[in-house]
């Protein structure tokens, strides 16, 4: 089974890879698609760097470091896995994502590092419930009962 885990860099996007790789460990044979959607270059940048191949270096680069944590934990866990840096609209991107892996399922945070969240969940995850054609599980905060 390939699972689709959306890595932003926050702890609760590491939470979720945690949680996809113990369900590895306890017997589930699966592969983790750990995905960074990095945001398109502003006006400014095009405008000051007028390199895109530059621009999209950079977004790869970022991408590559916010994975980072991610992968060093399906690696010392022995998890299959793959990764992906893409840029763009975040859901689109992950649903494109989702469907050119053949990703059966979603793990992902209920939160992410955006500003705007909705009383229960953040909007990535709130459109990924609504749009994924496949099973999206949330992993919730450590603190998320405490409310």
């Amino acid at each position: 089974m390939k699972l689709l885990i959306p890595v932003d860099g926050s702890d609760l996007s590491m939470r979720a890879v945690a949680h996809a790789v113990q369900l590895a460990v306890a017997g589930l044979r699966t592969e983790l698609v750990l995905v960074n959607v990095q945001e398109p270059a502003s006006v400014y940048e095009l405008v000051t760097l007028h390199d895109a191949d530059a621009l999209a270096q950079v977004a790869d680069a970022a991408g590559r470091d916010t994975l980072a944590p991610a992968v060093k934990l399906a690696q010392a866990a022995h998890v299959p896995h793959t990764e992906a840096v893409v840029t763009g609209d975040v859901v689109a991107m992950l649903l494109e994502v989702l469907e050119a892996e053949g990703c059966q399922a979603v793990v992902m945070g209920s939160h992410g590092k955006g500003r705007v969240r909705s009383a229960w969940l953040g909007s990535v995850s709130q459109a990924m419930l609504e749009r994924a054609p496949v099973p999206v599980t949330f992993v919730k905060p450590v603190d998320a009962d405490a409310d």
